[in-house]
């Protein structure tokens, strides 16, 4: 029973095991109320060395999230996190400084981890931290354009090593996913039109 509810490795990524405090740690799988502020000033000083010091200077949010998304669980960064909100990524050191990259005006990213067995909450997804159950599994996707009936996604896709597939889906529109794996399945609807939707999905329980 179904329910409603360019690939390229990171050079300078440091790998260093530095230790980042509980709230920037609540930050990866994060409530819609949970924002920070920012130093959304990318080509300033401060911001620009903060993300060559991460090994991420020159990026603009898609190439980030597309990057940190193929990197293995194990080579990713703790020096940082980067949490996906509608409108920007927010990467956040661990001495706390803040860069907003602006997200792509024509583009809403969405993460999902569909489950079986056991999920956790989360709203704005973390590249850096958020796990699910599912990892490396082939899973079928499909999702459809609620006001015009087009079926944008409809293939099988093989979750990342964080146990997320992750879609970049147009802006303005609602729309219905179904992910089915090895006869389960489950249904969720999502909208990309607002500066509040959600970025992570983890109630996509396999039934």
């Amino acid at each position: 029973m179904s329910q409603r509810n360019t690939r390229r490795t990171p050079a300078r990524i440091l790998t260093a095991a530095l230790t980042l405090s509980a709230a920037l740690m609540l930050t990866a799988c994060s409530t819609a109320d949970s924002d920070l502020p920012t130093i959304a000033v990318p080509g300033t000083a401060a911001a620009d060395a903060a993300m060559e010091e991460l090994g991420l200077g020159g990026l603009d949010a898609r190439q980030i999230i597309d990057e940190l998304d193929a990197t293995p669980l194990t080579d990713r960064s703790t020096a940082f996190t980067a949490s996906i909100r509608p409108d920007e990524l927010v990467i956040t050191t661990a001495d706390q400084t803040q860069v907003s990259l602006p997200m792509p005006d024509d583009a809403f990213y969405v993460s999902f981890a569909p489950y079986e067995s056991s999920n956790h909450d989360c709203y704005y997804h973390s590249l850096t931290t958020c796990t699910g159950e599912m990892q490396g599994a082939d899973v079928h996707m499909t999702i459809t354009d609620d006001s015009t009936g087009e079926v944008l996604v409809d293939e099988t896709r093989t979750t990342f090593d964080n146990g997320f597939v992750g879609v970049w889906l147009p802006r303005d529109i609602d729309a219905t996913v179904t992910i089915e794996h090895e006869g389960k399945s489950a249904t969720q609807d999502v909208s990309t039109r607002n500066s509040d939707d959600a970025t992570c999905v983890t109630t996509m329980q396999l039934a």
